[in-house]
């Protein structure tokens, strides 16, 4: 389920394993980004601080959050291990890290769902052996109730108070950073992470946990937006169109419209790849639309999933615009800038054009003192004729 969603990884090492493991929360968390995106709108809608506050309406926000979210999660990684019954062991289980904790247990879902399929795929495994004909379906459905229950002990007990911890922790250092002015800093980090197609495992399951859980204290979070702004490879692509080499810009118009209205980031990391100094720009540009974020207060009330300027406004808290808008132009003018620098303003493909006239022999001019240039366009019609 995971390859749906992410790009297929070749390889063993360090880098093809960590892309595995991303893709594997990615797989997780993708498919049910429609109730994520549902969540969103119903709390930017209807609590006290949204756009049409309704105090029934609000009172759906907490139990989604808490309650429907994780259990989906852990559902779909139990499916990803053993199908449909992993589906529902991992989300018995996945009931159990719920009520271990008093804050969103997506990290815990990711956890006890896929570890709760792996136990009873080894237990049918085992039980497939002995289990005598005509006692098939009693087997199966006492052997999945036993683990599911056990599971959701284990989560009550041992796995919800493990993750409420490191959660916590995630969040205080998380809070130092904007405590001290410090979070700009991330970017350092988390730039050249998604160039390596890792944005799915730090946006849905490291920053969206978090700010989950910020946004159900605050209304809003800051931490949704530092992976997914759109801004950074905006600029860098509006760079490639002017700057850029010249076989590769008629490409770039297209590429603009998928990554920044239709939210697919993963349109512009190649482009990074071919240049790889480029990332200095990607980082200085996603540093300055945080700290524009900071500055102004800005934050969203929910994940942006794709990460397009629209999924921005959709999930931006009411009177929250100017800083979203303003965080998002900037971080695209500082990477146009910087990855215009680092280009040379077109200067290199101005004097690699050049460079390869001069080595082209002359075309077989015309007549006396006909130039070159002139003969080289008439060249075709001659040999037509």
């Amino acid at each position: 389920m995971a390859d749906t969603y992410t790009p297929p990884v070749q390889g063993t090492g360090v880098k093809a394993t960590i892309q595995r493991i991303g893709g594997h929360l990615a797989g997780m968390i993708m498919p049910n980004i429609g109730a994520f995106i549902a969540w969103g709108l119903i709390t930017a809608l209807f609590i006290p601080t949204g756009w049409l506050p309704n105090k029934e309406l609000a009172e759906l926000v907490g139990p989604i959050i808490t309650n429907l979210l994780p259990i989906l999660i852990g559902y779909t990684g139990g499916r990803m291990v053993h199908g449909q019954r992993g589906a529902v062991v991992g989300a018995v289980a996945t009931m159990g890290v719920v009520v271990g904790s008093d804050v969103p247990m997506f990290l815990g879902a990711m956890i006890v769902g896929p570890l709760a399929a792996f136990i009873l795929k080894h237990v049918d495994r085992f039980a497939e052996e002995r289990t005598k004909a005509g006692f098939e379906m009693l087997v199966d459905n006492f052997t999945a109730g036993i683990v599911g229950g056990a599971m959701a002990v284990a989560g009550v007990l041992g796995i919800g108070p493990v993750v409420r911890v490191v959660t916590t922790a995630a969040g205080d250092a998380v809070s130092w950073l904007i405590t001290h002015n410090l979070l700009p800093l991330a970017s350092l980090l988390i730039e050249p992470a998604k160039v390596l197609f890792l944005n799915n495992a730090i946006n849905h399951g490291v920053l969206g946990p978090l700010g989950v859980a910020e946004a159900a204290r605050t209304g809003q979070s800051i931490l949704f937006m530092l992976e997914s702004n759109p801004g950074p490879g905006l600029g860098l692509l509006l760079a490639y169109l002017f700057f850029g080499p010249r076989l590769l810009r008629p490409s770039v118009p297209a590429a603009i419209v998928i990554q920044f209205f239709g939210g697919i980031h993963e349109i512009y990391f190649p482009y990074v790849l071919m240049k790889p100094r480029l990332i200095v720009a990607v980082i200085a540009g996603g540093a300055a639309g945080v700290f524009t974020f900071m500055a102004t207060g800005a934050g969203l009330v929910a994940t942006p999933s794709p990460g397009s300027i629209f999924a921005y406004l959709a999930v931006t808290p009411r009177g929250g615009l100017f800083g979203v808008i303003l965080g998002v132009v900037v971080s695209a003018a500082v990477s146009f800038l910087v990855a215009s620098v680092l280009l040379g303003f077109g200067r290199g493909e101005r004097k690699a054009a050049e460079e390869g006239a001069a080595e082209q022999p002359p075309a077989e001019a015309d007549g006396a003192g006909q130039p070159a240039e002139i003969g080289k366009q008439d060249a075709p019609s001659k040999a037509e004729a």
